[in-house]
């Protein structure tokens, strides 16, 4: 395949296009995190335990810039901000099951130990 220019950006295939929407450690946990439908800054932390309140702000803002989800803010007092798939979004969620998978089933064929949560 020919290389490619997307947004200034030389890519060399269409994986790394994918893996630059929704790779890195939190892209997917917070994709599949919307899954089921709006979500709320506060839930999002606490699904995703690990993620600092910067790191989910930043990852949130790029995945809506790249038209990965939407953010609704709503004028109450306190504000109330949820967060929603896009359709782009939603035809992540299949490739992020099949890696899902794919890491589960080498957890179990590599042997890899499971670190227990306190």
């Amino acid at each position: 395949m020919a290389d490619f220019v997307y947004q200034g950006r030389v890519y060399y295939s269409p994986i790394e296009l994918s893996m630059a929407f929704i790779g890195g450690t939190w892209k997917m946990p917070i994709l599949l995190a919307l899954r089921k439908g709006p979500v709320r800054y506060s839930v999002l932390r606490s699904i995703i335990p690990h993620i600092t309140d910067k790191m989910l702000y930043s990852q949130l803002r790029d995945l809506e810039k790249k038209g990965m989800l939407t953010r609704q803010v709503y004028s109450e007092k306190p504000p109330r901000v949820e967060y929603k798939l896009t359709a782009l979004g939603k035809r992540s969620i299949k490739v992020i099951d099949t890696l899902q998978a794919f890491g589960k089933h080498l957890m179990k064929t590599e042997k890899v130990a499971v670190k227990r949560q306190r």
